[in-house]
């Protein structure tokens, strides 16, 4: 295993379209969701243990969240899981990895990925970022995982490729033309059926060189900030540096602050079996169902005239749900959703809402 090789799990986020299950003491990356015995995080570090040394692991969280990532995790070194004083989405969330990597060892080669995604093929996903990494490794370029769309999907962005201008590593390594962001039903309908587009899974790989030069040139006061902690990063001086850096440090993806922004990007063109469990409906997508297309979690569901519906209801709760069709039915503590499917881009404003009239108790 190539001692260069790390990776950046980001494992900040409070998965709001996933409420209610995923809540804010316990967002959807530290939860098992799909019932393997797994939560996400523990999915997506035991992966990557396969591709990067254990050590060269590293697991960007919110500093709420650090017992319980040690918890998960159990045997992380202190420096390994890197706590953000506020949330500054994933820009700085990167940057502030990539100055921890560097003090360790400038010659990294980084894979970057959310701690919340489900991989099916994994096999295939570890020969794809091994590749991936390697053609990093060899060139002066940035790298993206695209997925091969099976629906119009409304929840994703996408990333248009070039054919034509293949990587010489791999033919299904292709320059990247466009980002989009999340497009509405008949647009998605339109990226699918171009050929020309692939689902943005969120996974960057790069040379820590590479991307260093790309935050000096495209969000040199973000790089500015980060440099005012050189000397201080992984020493007791770090917290105190890090909270005055973000308190000053402007919210921006990477998609925005980098990738749309620089020239040379690829993407390999990949079929993983992925889903990002962003929302209730990606999460029907992959579920067993039942003979009317029902997903029902919960031992003591009884569904009558009902179908296309995803319901998780607590093991020993009875529900008796009759007429529903494609629903979301999701009870979990005090808190009961009832939302149509095709509404479940709402549930964050639902959130919003709820936050705003009922208090902080229920979000």
């Amino acid at each position: 295993m190539d001692q260069n090789n790390f990776c950046v799990i980001m494992a900040g986020g409070v998965g709001s379209r996933f409420w209610p299950l995923s809540r804010l003491a316990k967002p959807k990356q530290f939860i098992d969701i799909l019932g393997t015995g797994e939560t996400l995080i523990q999915q997506t570090f035991n992966r990557f243990s396969k591709i990067c040394p254990r050590e060269n692991i590293y697991i960007v969280t919110n500093e709420i969240y650090r017992d319980i990532v040690n918890e998960q995790i159990p045997g992380l070194d202190f420096d390994q899981v890197i706590c953000e004083p506020s949330r500054r989405n994933t820009a700085p969330c990167i940057l502030y990895a990539n100055y921890k990597i560097l003090d360790r060892n400038p010659n990294a080669n980084i894979v970057v990925a959310p701690s919340d995604h489900i991989v099916l093929k994994e096999e295939e996903f570890i020969k794809v970022v091994n590749l991936t990494m390697q053609a990093s490794k060899d060139t002066d370029a940035l790298f993206t995982i695209g997925i091969v769309p099976n629906r119009p999907e409304t929840g994703y962005g996408y990333i248009q490729f070039d054919e034509t201008c293949p990587h010489p590593v791999h033919p299904k390594l292709s320059k990247v033309r466009t980002f989009t962001e999340k497009p509405n039903l008949e647009m998605a309908i339109q990226l699918v059926d171009s050929g020309e587009f692939l689902w943005n899974s969120g996974i960057f790989i790069w040379k820590l060189s590479t991307i260093m030069k790309q935050f000096e040139k495209n969000l040199p006061e973000m790089n500015e900030l980060f440099q005012e902690g050189i000397g201080k990063f992984n020493t007791p001086e770090e917290p105190a540096a890090i909270k005055n850096i973000y308190q000053q440090c402007k919210s921006i993806s990477i998609d925005y602050g980098i990738m749309e922004k620089a020239e040379n990007v690829f993407v390999f063109s990949a079929d993983i079996g992925w889903s990002d469990i962003g929302t209730w409906g990606s999460l029907y997508e992959i579920r067993s169902k039942d003979e009317n297309q029902n997903s029902v979690v919960g031992r003591n569901v009884m569904m009558y005239g009902s179908k296309n519906c995803i319901v998780n209801m607590p093991k020993e709760k009875l529900v008796v749900i009759e007429g529903l069709e494609d629903y979301i039915v999701v009870e979990n503590d005090n808190i009961l959703l009832i939302c149509k499917k095709q509404d479940e881009q709402e549930i964050r404003q639902f959130v919003t809402d709820v936050e705003a009239e009922k208090g902080d108790k229920f979000v």
